[in-house]
């Protein structure tokens, strides 16, 4: 007699079933579709078919497979699981070395989100400078919300040209950043400040992410690493969903950040 194995060794431990019940995601299959999706033969998918539908996860209606209710609240429960392995797995030693607590909680679970993600990592010769594919991508962008916790002296100019194409722009500074634009661009700080289509924030707490961008192009996201250092190193995604986690992203630190009107800061 087979002994019967777990539904989480049943579900992880055959591509061939999980390819099969992400499939039935999306509404029943004949066999045919199934082999043509799959590109499996009948002799090596039937076996899986079966132990699925003795565990009850897929049923069977004439010629027909499709999820069972139980199969369809496991399969709703997977995608955000191997969306989420898949994107930390495409980046793996970045993801690991970082300080993830500066994460929302409710992003955390939704890191896999940010798929197709591209390392930005900046040569020694240009270590100081803005990335060119980020400032390119930047300069076509038609809204931007940003939050940053070091200085970078091209940021006054190059939020100054975009403000003055009317480009609408949120942006997120802490304190020692505000004081260090102030300090060495008071006035072209106060002119950005000015602008109807800008709203500058100060962040009040402690920063635990680096800074980040995400505009209607791309989102580039830059976290802290373990040890104290700055390694320039960021993420960089063009996926809608991605844009969307780090908008949402933006929203949750504007939370503890009070806007900026004038330079009495």
């Amino acid at each position: 007699m087979e002994t019967k194995i777990g539904l989480t060794e049943l579900v992880f431990r055959s591509e061939k079933r999980k390819n099969l019940l992400l499939l039935l995601k999306d509404g029943p299959r004949s066999i045919d579709e199934i082999l043509k999706h799959l590109s499996v033969d009948p002799v090596s998918i039937l076996p899986q078919i079966k132990k699925l539908k003795d565990r009850k996860l897929v049923i069977q209606k004439n010629h027909v497979y499709e999820l069972s209710i139980m199969g369809k609240a496991i399969v709703d429960r997977m995608l955000p699981l191997l969306d989420t392995l898949e994107v930390l797995e495409d980046n793996f030693d970045y993801w690991s070395k970082r300080r993830l607590e500066g994460i929302p909680q409710a992003l955390r679970g939704k890191i896999g989100e940010l798929k197709n993600c591209k390392l930005i990592r900046p040569d020694m010769s240009h270590m100081f400078e803005l990335n060119a594919e980020f400032v390119e991508k930047l300069l076509l962008s038609k809204q931007i919300f940003g939050f940053t916790s070091y200085f970078h002296p091209s940021f006054i100019s190059l939020y100054l040209e975009l403000a003055k194409k009317e480009v609408e722009i949120s942006l997120i500074f802490t304190l020692p950043v505000l004081h260090r634009l102030k300090a060495d661009y008071e006035e072209a700080l106060k002119t950005l400040i000015e602008f109807e289509n800008v709203n500058i924030f100060l962040f009040l707490k402690e920063p635990k992410i680096a800074g980040f961008t995400a505009t209607d192009r791309f989102f580039l996201f830059t976290i802290l690493p373990e040890i104290k250092s700055f390694e320039h190193e960021s993420l960089l995604s063009c996926e809608p969903a991605a844009l969307k986690w780090g908008t949402d992203l933006f929203y949750d630190l504007q939370k503890e950040a009070i806007q900026i009107r004038d330079l009495n800061f």
